[in-house]
């Protein structure tokens, strides 16, 4: 009898296991997070160190590799140049989503003297820069267009190689991205801010009737399908990020500790410096939107491979 009565209870629980295992939430998966090394890398950092398990992260050196792990689908989220979501948006035909704008410009003009203070003042003047055929050239243009004012801008192939230029005394006036004007600043003092290509940037735009229109070059991309299958994911990671941006911000030093660590940017006293002119923000949903279609738009213009052919489409948000 003692025996059947242990099969049953046996049997019992046989039968039940189903129903306990079908009540249960189903796990949050681990979502497998891509970034950039450089200023692009910098809102994930935080994230990166308070890590619980949730998120699998990749740094990439170029934006080529991000583009590689997106389209295989060996990444769920990533943070891209503002141009490359547009991109990718129009060549998975929807097949990404953007979630959040995490940078405002980092592009400054730096002098030599004290001769720059307005856009006005760059006319007839030579320029040293890079990104020839991407954001800055076409901000550059755009802005100097905007004020009537023409100046020689000679584009070099990399950022790095303007820095050395700038700091071996073989220019004196430098258009350069964080964490490189920390780099030309440190090494030569006589060399200063002279024009924030971000507030140039947002008062040209106003002069050509783009009401919304602000610089920003990083966004933060989702696959479709992957934010479609996991929206708990996704507004986890949503929470994580946005809370990441904030202590980065706040807590400049002990980030830059953290930048350091992760290997986007090498050395904590240059990410120190270099934090508050990367202009980190969380701006997801409408806003997102306005601010980054007005800067689409700008792009197609000057050159409309630069978004993908076309200016992307309200799917492209996440709203």
């Amino acid at each position: 009898m003692k025996k059947m009565m242990k099969l049953l209870a046996i049997a019992l629980l046989i039968v039940s296991l189903p129903y306990v295992y079908v009540s249960a939430e189903e796990p949050v998966p681990v979502t497998r997070v891509g970034g950039l090394k450089g200023p692009t890398g910098m809102a994930l950092a935080h994230m990166m160190t308070e890590n619980d398990g949730s998120y699998q992260f990749t740094l990439a050196g170029a934006p080529t590799e991000i583009t590689d792990l997106i389209i295989k689908g060996d990444v769920d989220i990533a943070a891209v140049p503002i141009n490359l979501g547009s991109v990718l948006y129009n060549k998975t035909k929807g097949g990404v989503k953007a979630l959040s704008l995490i940078t405002r410009g980092m592009l400054y003009v730096l002098e030599k003297g004290d001769s720059i203070q307005t856009v006005a003042d760059l006319e007839g003047k030579n320029v040293i820069a890079a990104g020839q055929g991407s954001t800055p050239e076409y901000v550059t243009n755009f802005i100097l267009e905007a004020n009537n004012v023409k100046a020689n801008v000679e584009f070099k192939s990399e950022h790095a190689e303007v820095t050395t230029l700038a700091i071996s005394g073989l220019a004196d006036i430098i258009l350069v991205p964080e964490p490189h004007v920390t780099t030309v600043l440190t090494k030569d003092p006589s060399f200063r801010i002279a024009l924030d290509v971000t507030k140039e940037f947002a008062a040209a735009a106003q002069l050509k009737g783009y009401e919304n229109a602000q610089l920003s070059m990083s966004v933060v991309i989702v696959r479709t399908e992957f934010m479609e299958k996991n929206p708990e994911a996704v507004q986890k990671f949503l929470a994580d990020l946005e809370g990441s941006i904030a202590y980065t911000v706040e807590n400049v030093e002990a980030a830059a500790q953290e930048i350091a660590a992760h290997g986007i940017i090498p050395a904590a006293a240059v990410a120190q410096k270099a934090l508050p002119n990367c202009q980190l923000v969380f701006i997801p949903g409408a806003d997102m939107q306005s601010q980054a279609s007005a800067l689409y738009e700008i792009l197609h213009g000057a050159n409309p491979a630069s978004v993908g052919g076309k200016v992307p489409d309200e799917g492209f948000y996440v709203k």
